[in-house]
């Protein structure tokens, strides 16, 4: 399940997928924008920028914005980076597999078998979609104008 510091951390970044140019915004302006709380918003942009997602200015013209082009910033990378892993149970994952207590072997497990099939497929869809295909979601519903650059 994705988990509320992934899903701020999603707003916040297609939020400022959608600035013009090098524009700095400040956090006060995305917690206000996208309702999240400010405090959890800091800690959540200071782990972007150290991921090397964000660009920070600080002072009185500072702000942020993104440090990569919104088609080179995946789902999947954002998520793993905020949540740790995309499988649905430890035992499906390929970077911090741990067996089930309850399982006599996982290389026989039907469950595992089937959860990791399910990480694979939840993986190529996020890994596949970018900020910039969030921007282009929205221009198609309407939430940004048809002349909006992508």
């Amino acid at each position: 399940m994705l988990s509320q510091k992934a899903k701020y951390a999603l707003r916040a970044l297609i939020m400022l997928a959608e600035q013009p140019g090098d524009d700095l915004v400040l956090i006060a302006d995305i917690a206000e924008r996208e309702n999240i709380p400010r405090k959890f918003l800091e800690a959540i942009l200071v782990e972007l920028r150290k991921a090397g997602l964000l660009f920070a200015k600080r002072g009185k013209s500072g702000g942020y914005r993104l440090a990569r082009t919104p088609p080179e910033i995946t789902f999947g990378e954002v998520i793993r980076l905020m949540d740790g892993h995309i499988a649905p149970i430890p035992c499906a994952s390929k970077n911090a597999f741990k067996p089930c207590t309850d399982c006599e072997d996982p290389a026989t497990c039907s469950t595992r078998w089937l959860m990791i099939q399910v990480r694979d497929a939840t993986a190529d869809v996020l890994d596949n979609r970018t900020l910039a295909d969030a921007l282009r979601h929205r221009q198609s519903v309407g939430e940004l104008p048809a002349n909006f650059d992508i």
